[in-house]
């Protein structure tokens, strides 16, 4: 495809194909999977950029097909807008330095996330109340991680297990703020003439791919018990880790 090979991008479509179903069936994860397993073909940057366009598009069609988030808007919208923030300012970050170190924090975020999910089922009761500057400083930290390295869900986590938010809610709550991370992120590339265009024809496709297999995923959520795709996916997380801090160290 020029801007990334073909190996890579054969690689790319069969990615999105499995974080877009993985996201349909959980409510949640495709940046989880995609930025992780493009990056082991790629870089951190390059994994961001092919993942943006995929990555807005099945969050438009998680959240469209989830009914909770306009209530997500009128309790939580100061996180949101401060998430656009945060992953602008991510996005300055990762366009001026080196991407390969990364790599490297893409590894503990995931890991980080891996451990926040087993603590969900401890009982925690919750300790902080929603306030708005909680919120603000929630949806900055969560988009400066969506803009280096496309991961925010560890932030939602903390913030939805001691506030204790309804479960109901924090599907919605993490789709809405990945799609305000992307938006911001998209408008910093923009303004720093980091868009490729032909990367962003080559993600259409990506896109379309992604969009199908976010259908089938959501076909599966509605008439099947996900607690054994979830389970699957965190070994799969593992696996991608450990993989990526692997390919770090070997260079």
């Amino acid at each position: 495809m020029g801007y990334v090979s073909d190996t890579a991008y054969i690689a790319a479509l069969f990615t999105v194909a499995l974080a877009g179903w993985i996201h349909g069936a959980l409510g949640l994860g495709f940046p989880m999977v995609a930025t992780p397993l493009l990056a082991l073909a790629t870089d951190v940057r390059t994994a961001i950029l092919l993942s943006l366009l995929p990555t807005i598009a099945s969050n438009i069609g998680s959240i469209l097909s989830d009914r909770h988030w306009r209530e997500v808007l009128r309790q939580f919208w100061p996180m949101p807008f401060a998430t656009i923030v945060g992953s602008i300012l991510g996005t300055q970050v990762i366009l001026r330095t080196d991407p390969e170190p990364y790599r490297l924090l893409l590894a503990a975020i995931i890991m980080l996330y891996l451990v926040l999910d087993r603590l969900r089922g401890t009982g925690l009761e919750p300790r902080w109340r929603p306030t708005k500057p909680l919120m603000v400083g929630a949806g900055l930290t969560a988009g400066l991680l969506a803009g280096l390295v496309n991961v925010m869900a560890p932030v939602l986590i903390v913030f939805s297990l001691e506030t204790g938010m309804a479960a109901s809610l924090m599907v919605s709550v993490f789709n809405v703020n990945f799609l305000l991370s992307k938006v911001g992120q998209l408008l910093a590339f923009a303004a720093d003439g980091a868009i490729v265009v032909e990367l962003l024809i080559a993600a259409v496709p990506l896109v379309l791919v992604a969009m199908g297999a976010l259908a089938l995923g959501i076909r599966v959520r509605r008439r099947t018990d996900v607690t054994r795709y979830r389970r699957w996916l965190k070994w799969a997380l593992w696996v991608i880790s450990g993989l990526l801090i692997v390919q770090h160290f070997a260079g």
